[in-house]
């Protein structure tokens, strides 16, 4: 990211900022508008914000739409990327040219955040782990995203199907694309996880002192295939209207020490583990593509001690993104001296020397 501009984003009527592809710093006081910075920023790498689902609540109060628009660097070529957002949804353009989809924007701002509400990727369920490991396996592999693409049509026709109350032989019409593409997603899913798992358990052993163990669920049993998994739950479809098994029931098991994580380890510990996580991605991703990923840090300082805020920005200053942080205060030692510095008053930024 090197520019973004803003206009009637949340509190932000319209801002205008440049950025260095090293390390930027956003100060100000609570409820300034910095995180509400980061949420655009995140919503162009990305597509949705983090904070909700509904496009018209990241609209300002008395405007009808909202436009996001910034020069991503990649390679050396900067790429103009936009998102205009209004109460029925959002469209996006890549080089003055309409997306096809919002991954096509992703693709070209790899985007990931740490904030004080991290620990939900541990405490939460299984749809928002799904939507982690889904990431990062879309950045990696290539033909991920079609096969993810090709389960999510043949999944929503067979649940129809389901509801319409059709017979087990119309219904399963559906069936072979659904185990097709859905045993590749699986597959692409365990071979990452594993993959994450080697580059995260150092980070945890060293953020926590603890072992980490990371296992993929496909979302049926394991003792069988999904062919025929979709044949002992054929009653349970039927009951419910809806397919019980398959990769969208799939699920990211986290343990620390063998233990459940959501379960047997504190709040603190929980943010350390779910950014121990986020920074093995980072590692990954930039093992991988040539691209150098984005990493938004939101009031690091929030509810961590100085030993373990020092250690984590060890770890990700390892990883070498490009950073861009907020601060209540106008100086965050940890991280040096910035290439960049802005301060901002109530949706209002100024360049700071």
């Amino acid at each position: 990211m090197r520019q973004l501009q803003v206009t009637d984003f949340r509190c932000l009527r319209s801002a205008s900022l440049d950025f260095d592809p090293q390390y930027t710093l956003i100060s100000g006081p609570n409820a300034s508008g910095k995180t509400s910075l980061l949420e655009a920023i995140y919503l162009l790498g990305r597509g949705r914000s983090f904070r909700t689902r509904k496009p018209g609540r990241l609209i300002r109060f008395d405007a009808e739409q909202f436009i996001v628009f910034g020069q991503i660097e990649n390679a050396g070529v900067r790429v103009p990327l936009g998102i205009e957002g209004r109460s029925d949804g959002m469209r996006a353009r890549i080089s003055g040219r309409d997306a096809t989809s919002m991954a096509d924007v992703a693709l070209q701002f790899p985007v990931q955040i740490i904030d004080p509400e991290v620990h939900r990727l541990i405490e939460e369920g299984p749809h928002t782990r799904r939507r982690f490991l889904d990431w990062g396996v879309f950045h990696v592999e290539p033909r991920f995203l079609a096969s993810w693409h090709r389960y999510r049509q043949a999944l929503s026709q067979r649940n129809a199907a389901l509801r319409a109350g059709q017979n087990e032989a119309l219904v399963s019409l559906w069936n072979p694309e659904l185990i097709r593409a859905g045993t590749e997603m699986s597959e692409a899913r365990c071979s990452y996880v594993a993959a994450l798992a080697a580059s995260a358990s150092p980070v945890v052993e060293r953020l926590l002192g603890a072992r980490l163990t990371l296992r993929y669920q496909p979302g049926w049993a394991q003792d069988v295939g999904f062919a025929q998994a979709l044949e002992r739950t054929w009653i349970a479809d039927v009951q419910r209207g809806a397919t019980q098994v398959g990769p969208h029931r799939g699920e990211l098991i986290v343990q620390i020490d063998g233990l459940p994580a959501r379960e047997h380890i504190s709040r603190g510990q929980q943010k350390l583990l779910a950014a121990a996580l986020l920074i093995a991605q980072l590692e990954l991703f930039a093992q991988r593509r040539v691209i150098r990923p984005t990493l938004l840090l939101d009031d690091p300082a929030a509810e961590l001690d100085d030993g373990r805020l020092g250690a984590l920005l060890v770890e990700v200053l390892r990883v070498s993104p490009q950073l861009i942080v907020t601060t209540l205060q106008p100086r965050f030692a940890a991280l040096g001296q910035p290439g960049v510095q802005w301060r901002v008053e109530a949706g209002s930024f100024s360049a700071l020397d």
